[in-house]
C-alpha cells in the first residue's frame, strides 16, 4: 500500500486539508469522530464538541442505520468499495462518499466521509483547457 511521498509538518497538512474543495470528517476504528475540516463553512455543520464523540451521536436517526451498516461493512471487510450517494439539499446538489481507511497491512483504521456540493460540476459541458 503506497503512502504519501515527501515531508511535511502538521501545520502544512492542516492547510492542505483546509484547502481541499470538499468537507472531510474522519471516524476512527472505535467509531469516534477524530477530525473534520471547514469549521463554520460546511454543508453539514459540525461543532468542536463532536470530536471524541461516537459517530452514533452525530447522525440523524433517519440515516444512522445506513451509516452504521457502511461502517460495519468496512470493519468486517465485507465492503471494500466507497459508499456513494447524492441528495438535493436546500437548492444544492450534494455528493457524499464514505471511504474505508486502512493501514499498511489492510487493518481497518476508520472511515473518511467526503462531502462536496457539485451543482457547478454537474452542469459542466464541453471542455475548458488550462488557463482558458
Amino acid at each position: 500500500m503506497a503512502g504519501l511521498v515527501g515531508k511535511f509538518d502538521a501545520p502544512l497538512l492542516d492547510a492542505v486539508i483546509e484547502a481541499l474543495p470538499v468537507e472531510v470528517s474522519l471516524v476512527d476504528a472505535d467509531d469516534k469522530v477524530r477530525l473534520y475540516n471547514h469549521d463554520g463553512k460546511r454543508i453539514f455543520p459540525r461543532s468542536p464538541s463532536v470530536i471524541g464523540r461516537n459517530v452514533r451521536d452525530c447522525h440523524p436517526a433517519k440515516s444512522l442505520e445506513k451509516v452504521l451498516a457502511i461502517i460495519n461493512g468496512f470493519k468486517s471487510g465485507e465492503r471494500t468499495e466507497p459508499a456513494e450517494f447524492w441528495i438535493q439539499l436546500q437548492g444544492k446538489f450534494v455528493f457524499i462518499r464514505y471511504f474505508p481507511v486502512r493501514g499498511k497491512d489492510g487493518e481497518y483504521l476508520g472511515t473518511l466521509e467526503v462531502t462536496r456540493e457539485i451543482s457547478k460540476i454537474k452542469a459542466l459541458e464541453g471542455e475548458k483547457r488550462l488557463l482558458d
